[in-house]
């Protein structure tokens, strides 16, 4: 059995990822990563390679934190069901993960790195999305009868631009997020969810609830 690493990961990640939101990406120098973590830097040149590759690994592990709680929220038969409850999950990643949530609305790969993310980088972002573009599929087909574009455009504004902008306001102060959001932004995501359909021809009609 390999001995446990004296410098945690994540540990790395967190500083990394304080000092962008804090500072701003340009901020992030691997010696101040180094400094703020406790680790040496040449264990992070050891482990990551540069600083380009630190910053990456911390926004793709606030993606895949993400993602994870969506997919697993969203595995019900029910689409109506399901996308409520992957927009519910957005508000509990953003309980949860604050710092990743801030992360992720208000910073892009581009936006952290020196040199543009390369295609490896680029390759591992599309294959963590492509699950998630997979269950709004299936949720949009199981509303609208279809997963066109303009069905697909729907469930999301339902799934994820509902509650990502309730949570870009909530999440930037350091307060507590309210505790009536999740109520309110499900209740909000099903009556969109359940109104889709209704004006296209051939859509099954939901049931109440």
């Amino acid at each position: 059995m390999a001995p446990p690493r004296k410098h945690d990961t994540d540990r790395i990640l967190d500083a990394a990822r304080a000092i962008v939101l804090h500072q701003g990406p340009r901020a992030a120098s691997v010696a101040t990563i180094a400094r703020e973590s406790g680790a040496p830097t040449g264990t992070l040149y050891h482990r990551f390679g540069n600083r380009d590759r630190i910053l990456s690994a911390a926004w793709v592990r606030a993606l895949e934190r993400f993602q994870s709680r969506a997919l697993e929220a969203g595995d019900v038969e029910d689409p109506v069901d399901a996308g409520v409850a992957m927009a519910e999950s957005v508000i509990g990643f953003a309980r949860e993960y604050r710092d990743d949530a801030r992360l992720l609305l208000t910073l892009r790969p581009d936006d952290l790195l020196d040199a543009d993310p390369d295609s490896d980088l680029r390759a591992r972002i599309r294959a963590i999305n492509r699950p998630l573009e997979a269950q709004l599929r299936r949720v949009a087909a199981g509303i609208y009868g279809d997963a066109d574009a303009r069905a697909l455009d729907a469930v999301t504004r339902a799934i994820v631009d509902l509650p990502y902008g309730a949570i870009r306001r909530h999440a930037r102060g350091r307060a507590r997020m309210p505790t009536w959001l999740e109520p309110d932004v499900t209740s909000q995501a099903r009556a969109l969810l359940m109104a889709g359909g209704s004006d296209r021809p051939g859509s099954p009609k939901r049931r109440s609830r």
